[in-house]
């Protein structure tokens, strides 16, 4: 007996070690910058008493610069799993009291290991990052690490959802494996993302930057659109993971949940049939439309900060999850450019990925013109929407609003690149371009030699608006499935959703395609 007790007390004083982490001084500091630990973390984010830890007594095996000396608990970061709102969800949480989180090889070891396991069991990874780096001391091995994470990441991509919160910093190579998952969470003033610091900028360029302007999560959600969620504190990030997670699949071979929302199918909002204003130049906020068509007018948005000329977000249509491709008339006329390109083309990858059904919501004036956009790359850009809405095996719904000219028409989810059905409202304008450039393009001749250019040019607009600027041509080619009341589009949408809730395609074997990137 005696023995067996001082194995278990020997067990517990053990554990008592490694949940102090880097001890009290330590802790109180991380708190004192307003940030949670590694194991707060944790606890927010599972449901009470259901977190297993998994490596807890796992220890560095670096002996140089006496590192055989020091010991850090847990090597810097908790690792394990647990169940969120009753879901299965692995984790791993970087401890920055414990050596700045830095990451070495058996760091790394224990990263790999709670991956590997969320990839076997088909469940989402969510990775808490808070870290100094590389481990210094470990030379290559911690590049080894930092490698071997990043392999899992590619693997695991579109098997399982992998969710990166930055909750503190994280810089060099450490930024690769949040940006390869799927999902980054930023926290304001306390999260920093960049490759090289603002003392390595200023040596080597002599700009001098600070932390946030050069990293901080509005610089990532506003301007490079490496973040998608700009929080406002740690709770609310943890609080957002949730609810994203609420909308996925555990994996990719299953659906999403289905969830009781109590909102009336058949409902229907006479509002939006004059909501459309008069001045087909006027603007108007899309995500009005959204409320009006989604269950309890409930949406979660991604990106709200970037590219904001175009719209991504998770619904629910009589429960089922979908995601919602929008233009946006209030910014830039919803016109299509690089960014709006680049942020609609990964959220229809990810819904694609993991069985997430689409609708798309057009109202689309065309591509960006100008030559920073050409010069940027817009053919290339524009190309991946064509790309991946071609590539959408899960079922596609288009709605068109007004606008769709040309090229935009046909890379807003038209039916020649897969909408299974398209609605259109009757103030849709569906045609190759604009009345007014079509009609100086078609009748310049007679224009100019009427004896009333002014005059003339209004009448071949209004004859070209007369034939082409509705959705009735294209309905009578069946480009478009059905014109419908406005106030009608829930039902309707409802409808085609359930009746293509079972779509079946498959693509072309082969490795994989070369994207446009």
């Amino acid at each position: 007996m005696g023995r067996n007790a001082d194995k278990l007390e020997e067990l517990k004083n053990f554990r008592k070690q490694m949940q102090a982490m880097g001890g009290e001084k330590s802790v109180a500091k991380q708190r004192e910058q307003g940030k949670m630990t590694a194991r707060d973390r944790l606890d927010r984010l599972f449901d009470p008493g259901t977190f297993r830890e998994v490596d807890m007594f796992v220890k560095h095996r670096c002996v140089d610069f006496g590192m055989d000396k020091s010991d850090i608990p847990a090597d810097g970061v908790v690792t394990g799993y647990g169940y969120v709102n009753g879901r299965p969800v692995f984790a791993y949480s970087q401890d920055f009291t414990a050596r700045a989180g830095t990451l070495g090889e058996m760091h790394a070891r224990k990263i790999c290991k709670i991956m590997d396991m969320a990839h076997k069991a088909g469940a989402p990874v969510v990775g808490f990052n808070d870290s100094g780096g590389a481990r210094i001391q470990e030379g290559v091995d911690a590049l080894c690490g930092y490698g071997e994470i990043f392999y899992r990441n590619s693997i695991c991509s579109g098997v399982i959802p992998q969710i990166s919160a930055i909750m503190g910093p994280t810089a060099g190579g450490a930024v690769y494996s949040p940006a390869m998952t799927d999902w980054i969470f930023m926290v304001k003033k306390t999260s920093h993302m960049f490759i090289t610091g603002p003392q390595v900028i200023k040596s080597v360029t002599g700009e001098e930057i600070s932390f946030e302007e050069l990293g901080g999560a509005i610089s990532h959600n506003e301007k490079s659109g490496v973040a998608h969620f700009a929080c406002d504190s740690e709770d609310h990030a943890i609080d957002e993971i949730k609810t994203l997670l609420s909308y996925l699949p555990s994996n990719n071979m299953e659906d999403p949940p289905i969830v009781e929302t109590g909102d009336d199918p058949g409902r229907m909002d006479p509002d939006l049939d004059t909501f459309i204003p008069e001045d087909p130049n006027s603007p108007y906020d899309v995500k009005t439309v959204i409320e009006s068509i989604v269950d309890n007018g409930t949406y979660f948005e991604p990106h709200t900060l970037y590219a904001k000329n175009i719209v991504i977000c998770f619904a629910r249509l009589n429960g089922r999850s979908i995601g919602i491709i929008a233009n946006q008339p209030n910014y830039l006329a919803g016109c299509l450019d690089i960014n709006a390109s680049d942020k609609a083309t990964r959220f229809i990858r990810f819904c694609d990925a993991f069985n997430i059904p689409l609708l798309t919501i057009a109202d689309v004036p065309g591509y960006m013109p100008g030559s920073d956009q050409e010069w940027g790359g817009i053919i290339r850009h524009g190309a991946k929407l064509l790309w991946c809405y071609s590539e959408v095996t899960v079922p596609q719904l288009l709605l068109i609003l007004r606008k769709d000219y040309g090229g935009a028409y046909l890379a807003m989810s038209s039916k020649h690149l897969g909408a299974d059905v398209a609605f259109a409202w009757p103030s849709a304008e569906i045609a190759v371009m604009g009345a007014e450039g079509a009609a100086n393009i078609i009748h310049r001749k007679t224009i100019q030699e009427s004896d009333d250019p002014d005059a003339k040019r209004k009448e071949k607009i209004e004859e070209y608006r007369e034939l082409f600027s509705n959705p009735y041509r294209a309905a009578r080619r069946g480009y478009v499935d059905d014109v419908i009341i406005p106030s009608e589009t829930r039902p309707r949408l409802i409808e085609a959703l359930e009746i293509m809730a079972n779509k079946r395609q498959m693509l072309p074997p082969k490795k994989h395609g070369n994207i446009p990137v």
